[in-house]
């Protein structure tokens, strides 16, 4: 209903996101980039909207660079003096190898492809570097009613429990550690070094 990956209802509340979301938690995003075996010097914030992660990050004393496909959403990271690429999820514009971390907070239920994005992730992570999610589980109750939710609202959410998501980062050749599991969990997958 609302176009590739909720894109459309993205970008019509873009300027009204921040008053309702709360803000990233730092200990989810700092527990998850633990894992990293490698200097944090390259980070993406991928499905990052309006730079909600990005902005936590900050506060941790490492730089990100928002990536999302809504442009409403990237001119507000903007706004709030972020940088912000439009890119979608499953083809990042980076080179192999390049980065040094990507988190993806609240937005891999919304990824069109979310299997491609990781895998694409994986592409793009340099060995030691690691992949950070923080997402709902819908197994839980209060996941249950947010993937009713936002189903009724029309979007095209595909939400994953915590285990099947490591599996996957392992399918796409990360080392998938789930972090903290519950309603809001967050997943780690680290690149081996060859």
């Amino acid at each position: 209903m609302f176009g590739y990956g909720d894109v459309g209802f993205f970008d019509r509340i873009a300027p009204l996101y921040d008053v309702f979301m709360p803000p990233a938690r730092a200990e989810d995003l700092r527990a998850g980039l633990a894992f990293a075996h490698r200097p944090l010097e390259r980070v993406v914030d991928l499905g990052g909207g309006t730079g909600r992660a990005s902005r936590t990050l900050r506060d941790l004393r490492i730089d990100a660079t928002v990536f999302d496909y809504s442009a409403g959403m990237l001119r507000r990271a903007r706004e709030d003096g972020l940088q912000g690429v439009r890119a979608d999820a499953a083809t990042l514009p980076v080179r192999d190898a390049s980065l040094d971390a990507v988190v993806i907070t609240d937005a891999l239920h919304h990824f069109p492809e979310p299997e491609a994005a990781i895998r694409e992730v994986a592409r793009a992570l340099a060995p030691g570097g690691v992949l950070v999610v923080r997402e709902f589980d819908p197994s839980t109750r209060r996941g249950r009613a947010l993937a009713t939710l936002e189903s009724v609202a029309g979007m095209d959410s595909r939400f994953f429990a915590a285990e099947a998501l490591a599996g996957m980062l392992d399918d796409a050749g990360l080392r998938g550690h789930v972090v903290e599991p519950g309603f809001g969990y967050t997943v780690a997958g680290v690149k081996p070094s060859p």
